[in-house]
């Protein structure tokens, strides 16, 4: 993660990233020119309702802009990529499986099934942000992900309302999954018809299309509640999947009791990705037991 001591740094790094212009940017927030060259020396502060504007923009965690759209900012620690933040070096790793075991019965009011259609526009926002996702995720898919399995996908926001991270979990068929094991089906190509009830099936597998927070704290609620999820669940025969480009998550994977099923070094020199996009696969019943 990069740290961050202004707003006028953030966005100029924003712009880079995103190779939009000054001009351009200053039309999406309908300013003129002059005023994104000002935010970007300093020289003024967003005002509260350019505030909203930049999160609905820039798609950067709301709580990053007002740290840094401050009198006196709050240096704050944060990564495109990942969109995600913190306010210290030593916040900017995951925390460990085990201490998210032994809290995982704290709980927040924040965290809630996903409802409505804004939910489900942030959520496909987000997980586009995984370099392995290549296209948005239907929204149908999402809804019936929900009415089969609302207790895991779930959307989480801030304190100040806004998003801040969501959980959406597949079940899907053996068939189905033992497709996607030997690569002769993609996720982006899964439909409807691949789902099942799981509460039928003998050995239910989980798959998870995306996990993500905008930073620790907001990933304790949500691995928190996934992990009590399935120490609770009276079927210990299920199948827990998951494949994602999220180098920071690996770690956390192994704690948990995955194996690395495959990995893809050669879509990782085509996303020019940090590690190569992995599936993962096992249960938690192990790490629970420890």
């Amino acid at each position: 993660m990069k740290k961050y001591s202004s707003i006028g740094e953030l966005l100029i790094d924003y712009r880079n990233k995103n190779n939009t212009s000054q001009t351009e940017l200053a039309s999406k927030f309908d300013v003129d020119i002059r005023t994104i060259q000002r935010w970007e020396k300093n020289m003024t502060l967003l005002k509260p309702d350019k505030e909203e504007e930049m999160v609905d923009v820039t798609f950067i965690p709301y709580q990053v802009i007002r740290n840094l759209n401050a009198p006196v900012s709050i240096p704050t620690f944060y990564d495109f990529e990942l969109r995600k933040y913190s306010l210290s070096t030593i916040a900017n790793e995951l925390p460990n499986a085990d201490w998210i075991k032994s809290k995982m019965d704290h709980s927040t009011e924040r965290l809630r099934t996903i409802v409505h259609d804004s939910d489900i526009f942030d959520i496909i926002r987000c997980s586009l942000v995984q370099k392995h996702i290549s296209k948005p995720i239907r929204k149908e898919l999402v809804l019936k992900a929900v009415e089969l399995l609302p207790e895991l996908n779930s959307i989480l926001f801030d304190s100040s309302g806004y998003y801040a991270g969501h959980m959406v979990f597949f079940p899907i068929s053996q068939t189905c999954y033992s497709k996607i094991r030997n690569r002769s089906l993609k996720e982006e190509d899964l439909s409807e018809l691949d789902f099942i009830d799981y509460k039928k099936e003998d050995n239910p597998v989980f798959y998870v299309y995306d996990i993500s927070s905008d930073c620790n704290e907001n990933l304790f609620y949500i691995a928190g509640y996934a992990m009590r999820y399935f120490s609770e669940l009276n079927n210990k025969n299920y199948l827990y999947a998951s494949y994602t480009s999220r180098d920071d998550t690996y770690t956390l994977n192994e704690h948990l009791g995955l194996t690395i099923v495959w990995e893809d070094k050669i879509k990782q020199k085509e996303l020019k990705s940090k590690a190569p996009p992995r599936l993962y696969e096992g249960s938690f019943e192990k790490f629970f037991n420890a």
